[in-house]
């Protein structure tokens, strides 16, 4: 008799998880969701201890990235790669040993992986994965995230980077200012400095810019600079004093 397979759901992103754990309810048959973990390390001793048929994992998170976890691992499951990076996507993922999705996940494409775990035979599932994973990491291709995900309200809202003119912290939050509207994340500047790529530049203590969207730049006191955006306020940012080194360099002075 088919059974579903036991299921891991391994992201860093609270939202994340829900979204894949919630379209995972539309077939029970298949997948049974036995845990949740929020970052590498988690994961490493959850997979080693429960043993997983399955998991949904991310490739960047904190403590040990995706693949960095799969090379630790006593345990090795199948494995559903989701991630906001497209870049990753190689030949290995043609094999029926793994599968790869792009946030935000679809439903439809969600349905094409169970249909591929319906027929797969798990003869050398292991040595796969992992030659899989050896091949991805010698992958230099540079990562390309393309969209940052917030709630408001029961609705998930997928916000493209290249919208986005700026991230502001507050004392409790972050602010996203993007071309249709401004949305609130619970995430901190640290993690999207360490997430977001190299076209976002941090350039104040509480303001992450998108270099892309910079209409002028002029010298101020301190060895400081004022950056004028692109959007319609058209916004001032006055750089910070400990970034002095990193706009000069992004303006080639």
């Amino acid at each position: 008799m088919y059974k579903p397979y036991r299921t891991l759901i391994i992201d860093d992103e609270l939202l994340a998880r829900e979204r894949i754990e919630g379209m995972l309810l539309n077939f029970p048959d298949d997948i049974k969701v036995i845990g949740q973990c929020v970052n590498g390390k988690q994961a490493l001793v959850a997979i080693n201890e429960l043993k997983p048929d399955l998991i949904f994992l991310d490739i960047e998170m904190p403590l040990l990235t995706g693949f960095q976890l799969i090379n630790k691992l006593e345990h090795v499951p199948l494995i559903v790669f989701c991630t906001a990076y497209d870049n990753y996507a190689l030949k290995a993922f043609e094999t029926n040993s793994v599968d790869y999705l792009v946030k935000p996940l679809q439903l439809e494409r969600l349905h094409t992986t169970i249909k591929k775990l319906r027929r797969f035979n798990n003869t050398n599932a292991a040595q796969n994965i992992l030659e899989a994973v050896k091949s991805l990491t010698q992958n230099t291709e540079a990562k390309a995230k393309t969209s940052i995900t917030v709630k408001t309200g029961d609705r998930l809202i997928f916000i493209k980077l290249e919208d986005i003119f700026y991230f502001e912290a507050s004392s409790k939050c972050v602010t996203i200012f993007a071309k249709k509207n401004h949305y609130i994340t619970d995430r901190s500047l640290v993690k999207l400095e360490h997430q977001l790529p190299s076209y976002f530049l941090r350039v104040h203590r509480s303001i992450i810019m998108n270099t892309n969207m910079v209409l002028d730049v002029k010298k101020y006191f301190n060895n400081r600079y004022v950056i004028t955006l692109t959007d319609s306020k058209r916004t001032n940012i006055t750089t910070g004093r400990s970034y002095i080194d990193s706009v000069k360099k992004w303006i080639n002075l």
